[in-house]
């Protein structure tokens, strides 16, 4: 097995909507905001090489959207999925399954593309599966008031129109061993309804890819729940659960969102679990 990082593009986002209640003059510490209180976000995928699989899980915004749309994220950076995928011999036609942690826009968008004509939509990865998970989908096909802004037809239904969509059976319990993906899930619901949280066995080390159950290593103190969460006080024992267990396990941490730190370690300390040490992916991946 291999592993390698896809950076799919780079954003901003409100500095205050990322950390909920706590003020900023906490969160500025570890996450600094611009003159326009936004903060810098990454869109770090994850591929995975297991022998004839090449599974990428997430996708990015893509880049369908308007340029109004994009306009309110203010992009930068050169990253692209695309780039990402040659610069290390890939092509999308190349991906044989295609994993959401959920739907939001950010984390699937560039599952999707306009069609040649631009008259309509068609799957990024014509020679992929995309896995999702029942619950998950029928909460995102039938959004709350609330996530409808997350939730993008064009980003969801084509997968389905496609034939292409599969779902991931979820265990009775909140984490299970996946067959269709040969990792393990951790499904959350204080983002969002089933959430799901790869662990990846990586020779002898455990890797977590932590969509937005931990969106950055700022993010580590419990009551740092992010304004976007629907169920803010499920995700703090949800994230004490899964803190506590990645430190006495020593997980390595992938963290999608934070442009600046990739993968972290964390430990016990009196305060609660803190950050224990900053990885680039190359010095875990090699």
């Amino acid at each position: 097995m291999k592993i390698y990082p896809i950076e799919a593009g780079n954003f901003k986002l409100d500095g205050g909507a990322m950390f909920g209640v706590v003020p900023k003059t906490l969160w500025n510490r570890t996450n600094p905001a611009d003159e326009n209180n936004l903060i810098d976000i990454a869109a770090r995928c994850m591929l995975i090489e297991d022998g004839k699989r090449l599974i990428l899980i997430d996708t990015g915004m893509g880049n369908k959207q308007s340029e109004k749309f994009f306009s309110y994220y203010s992009l930068w950076g050169n990253h692209s999925l695309d780039s990402s995928l040659q610069k290390i011999g890939f092509h999308r036609d190349d991906i044989t399954d295609v994993f959401m942690s959920h739907l939001h826009f950010d984390h699937c968008g560039g599952s999707v593309n306009w069609n040649k004509d631009k008259t309509g939509y068609e799957v990024a990865f014509k020679n992929a599966k995309y896995w999702t998970n029942e619950n998950h989908w029928q909460w995102a096909t039938k959004p709350n008031n609330r996530e409808k802004a997350s939730f993008l037809h064009e980003n969801i239904i084509p997968m389905h129109e496609s034939g292409q969509l599969h779902f991931i059976e979820k265990p009775d319990s909140d984490f299970g061993f996946s067959d269709e993906m040969n990792f393990g899930i951790y499904y959350v619901d204080g983002h969002t309804e089933k959430m799901m949280i790869p662990h990846i066995k990586y020779n002898d080390k455990t890797i977590v890819f932590c969509a937005d159950l931990l969106p950055t290593a700022g993010h580590l103190p419990l009551p740092y729940v992010m304004g976007y969460d629907t169920r803010p006080l499920l995700t703090m024992p949800e994230k004490e659960k899964f803190l506590k267990t990645a430190a006495e396990n020593n997980f390595y941490l992938w963290l999608e969102h934070d442009a600046h730190n990739e993968i972290i370690t964390v430990e016990n300390t009196e305060k609660g679990v803190r950050l224990k040490e900053v990885f680039h992916c190359d010095e875990i991946l090699r």
